[in-house]
């Protein structure tokens, strides 16, 4: 057999661990018929299938793991010596949602900015986030999923709790009324933080539509704080208006429903030094805070 390239390995390392033709050629900046051609003529140097085509997406054949496991780590130790040959104020690259990034995140890292780390993030729903993790073209991601994918370790890091709220003047009007019966503001259409809230609190989905949909919770919460109807935020979102009276909660439950979240960072990024930093600090902020 003849000897294999490393770009062979590597597109298949970036094709395994994505899970994706599409994402890996996103990650390799290659188009997808090169990273399909590649993952082809790496089959056949081995005279076997690696991945099965999925309607979306590949799954790799357990020639494909035995692979993986075994060039993964020489490809990430390489990838490490190339890095540590880059200049040490290399930017760490940090996924998350916008909210819990801009209003919990950022302000626990600004020591860190001080000391002169360079930092780039990047907002987004948390599984887009995690395939980009895995792929490489972030460092380290904050998301409420579990990470299940490979190359990927991540450490439980905090708690999210959630509150039904309203205006005081919308409060006032519900009186004894059930708050379903209030218009909702809502994240999304399918009403996802409000049905979780829903059954964990009431024992039943909610039946309700949404009146007011803002795909970004700080614009939910400015919907509600105006009165335009009730919703079910983080507690760190609303907790100062909860506290100068600007919302009220709706409901006091003995357990509110929490979220719990993950730190994650893929494989080989670690071994830099500010990603170790990164990481270290935000484990050791985000687990001494109080449920967020």
């Amino acid at each position: 057999m003849s000897p294999i390239s490393l770009d062979l390995l590597r597109t298949f390392l970036a094709v395994h661990r994505t899970g994706s033709i599409t994402a890996a050629a996103q990650t390799l900046g290659l188009s997808q018929p090169a990273v399909t051609a590649q993952v082809k003529t790496l089959e056949s140097a081995l005279d076997r299938p690696l991945f099965d085509r999925l309607p979306r997406g590949v799954a790799p054949t357990p020639a494909a793991d035995e692979l993986a496991r075994r060039v993964a780590p020489a490809l990430d130790s390489l990838d490490e010596v190339v890095e540590s040959e880059l200049p040490s104020d290399e930017a760490v690259h940090l996924g998350g949602p916008a909210e819990f990034l801009c209003e919990v995140v950022m302000p626990m890292l600004a020591p860190l900015v001080h000391d002169g780390l360079r930092l780039r993030t990047t907002l987004g729903l948390a599984d887009d986030l995690l395939t980009g993790l895995a792929a490489g073209r972030l460092d380290l991601v904050l998301s409420t999923i579990r990470p299940r994918l490979r190359g990927v370790r991540a450490e439980p890091v905090y708690d999210e709790e959630f509150v039904l709220v309203a205006a005081p003047s919308l409060a006032a009007a519900l009186g004894t009324r059930e708050p379903a019966s209030a218009p909702f503001v809502a994240y999304a259409e399918d009403l996802p933080i409000v049905r979780r809230y829903w059954r964990t609190v009431f024992g039943r989905r909610p039946s309700m539509a949404a009146q007011v949909v803002i795909p970004d919770l700080r614009g939910v919460l400015s919907a509600v704080r105006a009165g335009m109807g009730v919703s079910v935020l983080p507690a760190y979102l609303c907790r100062r208006d909860l506290a100068d009276g600007t919302l009220v909660a709706l409901a006091e439950p003995e357990e509110p429903p929490i979220n719990t979240g993950y730190l994650a960072v893929r494989s080989g990024a670690q071994a830099r030094p500010a990603v170790a930093r990164v990481w270290a600090h935000l484990i050791r902020e985000l687990r001494a805070a109080p449920p967020f």
